[in-house]
């Protein structure tokens, strides 16, 4: 019997607010200290360990630290790059840490005959079998599965792992319908596990002719609608007993999270804010991460007049950690959807434009028409061939400039 961690999508350094940034980093700190307590034999991690090929110095030396500490465990790593760490350069710190002995990147072979040929690493303790496949930005890493040779993979006997960092069509929910993904016939079948990275969502099952198919999700949630959904993140325990693959998902909840989502439907500014004010003192928000969203078309007044600063304010005053609102689908009645049936983009154009004109006391409605449509067509130029990118927008925005400067000579 023998066990080991998979990981997968820390992506460290990937929130930009100082409170935020440093919990991916803790997470992956917490997630060391349960492997190495838990004794396991080695550990996977499944693509975008950082949010970028050359991430800051200081977040690689927190990373360098809590890897010492496994290898001097005797924890073996295992990785392979994501879309995230992954560089066509090969100026990456995935290569400067296995360099260092820290981990070892299991995507190794040679072409042959036009295809692409894995070798497996071997971890020496357990006699488990390694490899893997990259992933590589905008499905560039399909022509790698594509021409990849097979036989040999399946053919291999003993505990096979696949470490691979895509999305699989047939597992994808439904929420990610329009994540672009591959098929499962692209990975070699007959592998005991396979250690799936990249989307960030908890799954797993065991799928005939293939194996154990696991998606850890991220180690932490990195955005806000991950949060709001997952409200941690985690990892995977797997041990393995003769032919018996079995998972245990640890969940790493660094601070207590709160989702709150309010109807502005025909509401006021007012009544959202009372809204807010009463649903958030229910809870205890000690240390807490809370997420605010707002959604729907006000009966009045502006998303503006919600008074966020104040209940943010209040929030902080009551000792939570960070505080976010997604505001994204909030609008005012004056700024809903219009409806109708034109399909071509000059008629949508149009039909906005007729719709909102005249709010502006400088121009009257059919001048303020004239001018938004002329800066309209002034803007939708096309690049010329040859062109720079830097003389293409100055063009633009000189042509914008005038337009603009004879509309303001017009009303003097």
């Amino acid at each position: 019997m023998f066990r080991f961690a998979h990981l997968a999508d820390i992506h460290i350094g990937g929130w930009r607010d100082p409170k935020m940034k440093d919990l991916s980093t803790q997470a992956f700190g917490a997630a060391v200290d349960r492997i190495i307590a838990e004794k396991l034999d080695f550990m996977l991690i499944s693509g975008d360990i950082f949010n970028t090929a050359l991430p800051a110095i200081d977040k690689v030396k927190e990373v360098t630290k809590k890897l010492k500490e496994v290898k001097d465990a005797g924890i073996p790593v295992y990785i392979i790059a994501g879309s995230h760490d992954f560089s066509p350069s090969g100026k990456t710190m995935l290569d400067v840490l296995e360099h260092a002995g820290l981990w070892k990147n299991v995507v190794r072979g040679e072409v042959v005959d036009g295809l692409l040929t894995l070798s497996f690493t071997v971890d020496q303790k357990t006699g488990a079998k390694i490899t893997g496949m990259l992933g590589k930005k905008g499905m560039l890493d399909r022509a790698y599965y594509e021409n990849l040779q097979r036989q040999n993979l399946e053919a291999e006997s003993g505990y096979k792992i696949f470490m691979f960092h895509t999305a699989l069509s047939e597992f994808k929910p439904k929420d990610m319908e329009m994540m672009e993904a591959h098929p499962l016939s692209l990975l070699p079948k007959g592998f005991n596990y396979y250690a799936g990275g990249h989307v960030h969502y908890i799954f797993s099952k065991h799928e005939q002719e293939y194996g154990f198919i696991a998606y850890p999700g991220p180690l932490f949630p990195n955005n806000f609608a991950e949060l709001e959904k997952l409200t941690c993140g985690g990892f995977n325990i797997v041990t393995v007993d003769g032919d018996k693959t079995t998972l245990e998902y640890v969940a790493l909840q660094l601070h207590p999270c709160l989702s709150i989502s309010i109807s502005a439907q025909h509401k006021t500014p007012a009544e959202v804010t009372d809204e807010l004010y009463a649903e958030l003192a229910k809870h205890n928000l000690e240390n807490a991460l809370v997420t605010i969203r707002v959604e729907g078309v006000l009966s009045q007044g502006k998303p503006g007049a919600i008074q966020f600063e104040s209940i943010f304010d209040g929030l902080y005053r009551r000792n939570a950690y960070f505080v976010m609102k997604n505001t994204a689908k909030l609008t005012a009645v004056e700024f809903d959807e219009i409806k109708g049936d034109a399909q071509q983009v000059d008629d949508v154009e149009e039909k906005v434009i007729s719709q909102h004109v005249g709010k502006n006391s400088l121009f009257s409605a059919e001048e303020e028409k004239k001018l938004v449509l002329s800066l309209l067509q002034a803007l939708s130029m096309e690049k010329g061939d040859g062109e720079r990118t830097s003389d293409f927008e100055e063009r633009l925005i000189k042509d914008a400039e005038k337009i603009l400067l004879m509309n303001r000579l017009s009303i003097h």
